[in-house]
């Protein structure tokens, strides 16, 4: 079953760029890439690369640890698991925390601008490094923006031990029929609250919590499906690996022109398309339409040999996905500290701004390989070794070798 584990993996390194460019969308307008017809309504909902990982921990997470922390309850199994992902996640946030509050100094000092932080105070910091920033109804913002998802991806994994008993269940007495069934309800309340066109951020109303559990959860019950259609010698059909491979082709292709409807549809576009280069553009309403498509074809490529998966398994492409999570964790703080010395010096467009942007995202990925390398595997190896776990999991193993 391990097999599927490179080319998901390389799905992390294209959801972590997605989002990227997403929170590039300024300085990328400004080198009139937004104008270009279909690239820029992709990248307009490049914040979907956050509901990909999402999916992709649910599908993993129920790879990993269905039978080991199911049927039944038991506390030091599920205390060892709540450790190792906080092994996986804490050590990067803690660091980047810190980081964003000295980049707040350091760019009021560069700029001399003083703007208005209400989250810029103890009680947002502690909230930020308990993780539980993002909970709630109406969540404010703040610190390292991003981490937000990283609050919901914790109350992801603080619920799992209890989700993955009803995985087991799934698993032993369900049929496949009532698993596609249960998989439709999972996501419905995701495309419930993407129907409502109040917020194109759908941040509030729970539209956060809703989030991260339906595509978790879908992205879970992907796996149990999956898993169904693998026969007990590990092999795969001709006839099931074909259709796979068709779906991993159609599934970005209907996320593609969905993106393009929703960027031309009038109905769906907020009173400002794109605001100043320092803020985080909007998206366009109902783009959550689009999750469920990302979440079918990330079972697609778990059961797909060749097309996308011959890309997405390349040595280059993993380690992009080994990197993801630094390169999502730090990718805003950069950006944000770019921009800053932009604005200091007066540059704002021409040749030399062009070179710069480049430059941003080049130094994007040098950063996220130097936080991957210095602080993320080796404080999560010693994490693991403190409760007496193999510093490299089972799971990472074959994407781990490509990295020698």
């Amino acid at each position: 079953m391990g097999v599927f584990i490179r080319q998901l993996t390389g799905i992390r390194a294209v959801a972590a760029v997605w989002v990227l460019f997403y929170h590039l969308q300024g300085p990328l307008d400004t080198l009139g890439v937004m104008s270009i017809p279909v690239l820029s309504d992709v990248i307009r909902v490049g914040r979907l690369g956050v509901d990909l990982f999402f999916a992709l921990s649910g599908f993993i997470l129920t790879h990993t640890y269905l039978r080991k922390l199911g049927p039944k309850a038991h506390a030091r199994p599920t205390l060892e698991f709540w450790w190792l992902r906080l092994a996986r996640i804490y050590p990067v946030h803690f660091v980047m925390l810190n980081a964003a509050g000295l980049a707040v100094v350091a760019q009021a000092l560069i700029t001399g601008e003083n703007k208005d932080r209400p989250w810029l105070n103890p009680i947002d910091y502690i909230r930020n490094l308990l993780l539980i920033q993002e909970w709630g109804p109406n969540p404010e913002r703040g610190w390292n923006v991003v981490a937000w998802s990283l609050s919901m991806e914790w109350l992801a994994y603080l619920l799992f031990p209890v989700v993955v008993l009803a995985l087991f269940f799934f698993h032993r007495r369900i049929n496949t029929p009532l698993l596609l069934v249960a998989w439709v309800v999972s996501v419905l309340p995701l495309l419930l609250r993407a129907s409502v066109g109040d917020d194109p951020y759908y941040g509030g109303a729970w539209g956060s919590t809703i989030r991260v559990l339906t595509a978790f959860v879908a992205g879970a019950i992907t796996y149990l499906i999956v898993i169904r259609l693998i026969n007990s010698d590990g092999s795969i059909s001709t006839r099931t690996e074909r259709l796979a491979t068709t779906v991993s082709v159609a599934m970005p292709l209907v996320v593609i022109a969905g993106a393009t409807f929703l960027g031309r549809w009038s109905g769906a576009q907020p009173e400002i398309l794109l605001i100043d280069p320092d803020a985080e553009p909007l998206p366009p309403f109902f783009h959550l339409w689009l999750v469920p498509p990302l979440i079918v074809w990330i079972g697609a490529l778990a059961l797909s040999k060749s097309g996308q998966v011959k890309f997405l398994s390349r040595e280059t492409v993993v380690l992009g996905g080994l990197i993801s999570y630094s390169l999502y964790m730090t990718h805003l703080v950069w950006l944000s500290t770019w921009r800053a010395g932009m604005n200091a010096i007066g540059l704002e467009s021409g040749p030399l701004y062009a070179l710069s942007v480049v430059f941003a995202l080049a130094m994007a990925f040098v950063l996220a390989w130097l936080m991957w390398r210095l602080v993320e595997e080796p404080a999560r190896r010693f994490m693991r070794r403190g409760v007496g776990v193999r510093p490299v999991a089972p799971e990472e193993t074959a994407a781990d070798k490509t990295t020698g």
